[in-house]
């Protein structure tokens, strides 16, 4: 019990951790635009990258609670949970974005 515990408590952290910094980065983009940060394109990829991660971290672990190597079923869950919220969020800034650029499209000039 106190394993699954601290497992939560860990990613529990990592998650506020995350949002603390995506707060923090939202709010130094509102205040001042600066150029000298990371490009828009290398940040989607930054975001890319670190979705196909966690898939492959769930995938993996999966794979090793079916093996019998991972025995905490929490973590494995977790993680594909994580993976899946990942996912979706990635799947609605690509509808958002397509949807925005077909709205610029039809613009009329």
């Amino acid at each position: 019990m106190k394993v699954e515990s601290a497992n939560i408590t860990s990613i529990n952290n990592s998650l506020s951790k995350i949002k603390q910094q995506t707060e923090t980065s939202v709010q130094a983009l509102v205040s001042s635009p600066k150029t000298d940060g990371p490009s828009f394109s290398q940040r989607i990829s930054d975001g890319l990258n670190g979705v196909a991660k966690s898939q492959n971290d769930a995938s993996q672990l999966a794979k090793n609670f079916e093996l019998g190597t991972e025995n905490d079923l929490s973590k494995v869950m977790v993680s594909q949970q994580i993976s899946s919220v990942g996912f979706q969020l990635t799947l609605n800034v690509r509808n958002k974005a397509l949807s925005a650029y077909k709205d610029i499209m039809n613009m009329p000039v």
